[in-house]
């Protein structure tokens, strides 16, 4: 099975499993580190999760996991939390955060309101509308970058 569809189809097991628990799949990495495979789920709820948390999910997946056996690769099962630099890859994501600053990489060159062409920006937050994602960048010009666009968008911590 593609690492892809792996990572997919552990997506909807670990969504029926953390939901219940008032936490959030924020992301699933299934990719080879070394010698061997990784399955890295990153978790996130209200208030941050707890290593009990961790700890919880990783027992109650790997039991599910060893059951549907569709993994044909050896692997490390890693679960975390995504941190302050937490990525954002839904819509609502990008609602919950509105304000915050964000750094956004697009797949290919854009330009801003004032014309600049670039594939990073890094600014504030204003939201998403329509799958367009809306950022005030530092310089002080708007950027609207539509969703399919992204290749990757992070929270960024401020100093």
């Amino acid at each position: 099975m593609a690492q892809q569809d792996v990572a997919s189809r552990v997506a909807g097991i670990v969504e029926g499993i953390v939901a219940p628990l008032g936490m959030e799949l924020v992301d699933v990495e299934y990719k080879r580190e070394g010698r061997q495979m990784v399955l890295r789920l990153f978790l996130d709820k209200e208030g941050g999760i707890t290593l009990d948390d961790c700890a919880e999910v990783s027992r109650e997946v790997s039991e599910v996991l060893d059951v549907e056996d569709f993994i044909g690769d050896r692997y490390a099962l890693e679960v975390s939390s995504p941190g302050l630099n937490r990525p954002l890859k839904k819509e609502s994501d990008y609602a919950r955060y509105q304000g915050r600053l964000v750094k956004v990489k697009t797949f290919e060159l854009m330009a801003d309101e004032a014309g600049n062409m670039r594939k990073t920006f890094l600014g504030d937050l204003d939201g998403c509308q329509d799958g367009v994602v809306v950022i005030r960048l530092r310089e002080g010009q708007v950027a609207r970058i539509p969703l399919v666009k992204i290749a990757k968008a992070n929270l960024e911590f401020e100093f």
